[in-house]
């Protein structure tokens, strides 16, 4: 049992590391809470959706959304932010694997929010809206509730409900009259395809994201679901119309500023080997060794057994991975073709072919092997796979004819 669970924690760290959605670091916030003269009189008060741009870690990739309360007549300026979580919270790893983790809204004096993102070396982008006294009062009075102990905890859904879709609907679901967004262009947009917008430069989180989403990954969505994205939604707000019950239209944003510009020139770039060696680069010489070591194997007309020790150990660990994530609450991971290939059947046969290798013979798996990859191939037409994952099924195929090979000829010459 302590085995298995620390193999769920070692999941846990895995895919709250990989996994790729705009998860929003913990801040450090204060107690905060709105003051009654700034619900009474709001004349003043101006509340804006902040958007973040992308950071170095791999949490940080996707940018972050916040919104802005200030009012100068009373000294108030708070920024609100629905992306805190507590890493210490019972059972964190197992209820984040199990889509079961719980995140938070939370306030903080706006210069704090600033001095942070400034320290991170990301700009924040502000959009005023335009809104009623009326709009600003539900709003604050919604958002006040929000804050109370009771309701500012809820469950975390990387594409449905984080950050950004919170602090959305928070400011659109309290304005009188319908919001209403730019025609957007006919373009099917899957979430994997804009999770790719973003982690394009960082392959390898990219790779981790990719080979934890399954196919539904790859189904269109629609405006809507596409404003999990921090910039989505500043672009979509940016031209949006309000139309009130009486039919009249305004312009949901009233102005737009760069309230905190960071030069990139200035941001100090993190880099390291795996910046050069790319997934398709590690796993394309990966396959050059096992070809090596494959004609070096039918040279001596027998297999290297630790060779198949290796892959078969790797292919079933991971495979295990992906197991686990068909009971996770996470859209989008349940079902995931790359399982066929990652197959954590492979973990369990290591032994009894290993030790059919051993007498120069060919075990059965190595057939449940080639079907399982047939079909990983024929699942590529509906599900797009991490990089270079194909480099390692052909060096499992390569694995299987030279096993098969070295089978029969010792057969022939027995």
């Amino acid at each position: 049992m302590k085995r298995f669970d620390r193999f769920l924690r070692i999941i846990g760290f895995v895919v709250l590391i990989l996994l790729t959605a705009p998860v929003c670091a913990q801040n450090n916030y204060q107690e905060t809470s709105l003051p009654d003269s700034a619900k009474r009189q709001l004349d003043s008060v101006e509340i804006s959706l902040l958007t973040c741009s992308p950071g170095q870690q791999i949490w940080s990739y996707y940018g972050h959304s916040a919104i802005r309360i200030y009012d100068p007549v009373h000294n108030l300026d708070i920024a609100v932010n629905y992306g805190l979580f507590d890493y210490n919270q019972k059972n964190f790893i197992l209820r984040f694997v199990f889509g079961l983790c719980d995140y938070q809204m939370g306030m903080a004096n706006f210069p704090m929010f600033l001095v942070e993102y400034a320290e991170e070396g990301r700009s924040v982008v502000q959009q005023r809206l335009d809104l009623t006294s009326e709009e600003k009062a539900v709003i604050m009075q919604a958002i006040d509730e929000n804050y109370s102990p009771v309701n500012r905890v809820y469950r975390y859904n990387f594409f449905y409900d984080n950050c950004t879709t919170r602090a959305r609907d928070i400011l659109v679901s309290h304005i009188n009259g319908k919001v209403e967004y730019a025609p957007h262009p006919e373009v099917k947009t899957s979430w994997r395809e804009m999770t790719h917008q973003w982690s394009g430069e960082h392959r390898w989180g990219q790779f981790g994201c990719d080979l934890l989403l399954g196919v539904k990954a790859d189904g269109a969505t629609d405006n809507a679901q596409q404003q999990f994205l921090p910039d989505t939604l500043r672009a979509a707000f940016a031209s949006a119309q309000v139309v009130d019950p009486a039919g009249r239209r305004r312009a949901l944003v009233d102005s737009t500023s760069t309230i905190l510009k960071i030069e990139s020139a200035n941001v100090p770039q993190q880099s390291s080997i795996w910046d050069v060696v790319t997934p398709r680069t590690f796993f394309g010489l990966a396959f050059l060794v096992v070809f090596l070591i494959s004609l070096f194997e039918l040279r001596r007309k027998r297999t290297l057994w630790l060779v198949d020790v290796v892959l078969l150990t790797l292919d079933g660990l991971a495979g295990l991975v992906l197991f686990t994530m068909i009971f996770s609450q996470h859209p989008t991971v349940s079902l995931n073709f790359q399982i066929l290939l990652l197959n954590p059947l492979s973990l369990f046969f290591v032994y009894g072919v290993v030790k059919k290798e051993l007498s120069a013979q060919y075990h059965r798996y190595w057939n449940v092997l080639l079907v399982c990859i047939i079909l990983f191939v024929i699942g590529g037409f509906f599900q797009d796979y991490a990089e270079g994952i194909y480099f390692l099924a052909l060096s499992l195929l390569l694995r299987i004819g030279i096993n098969r090979h070295i089978a029969q000829k010792a057969t022939t010459k027995a």
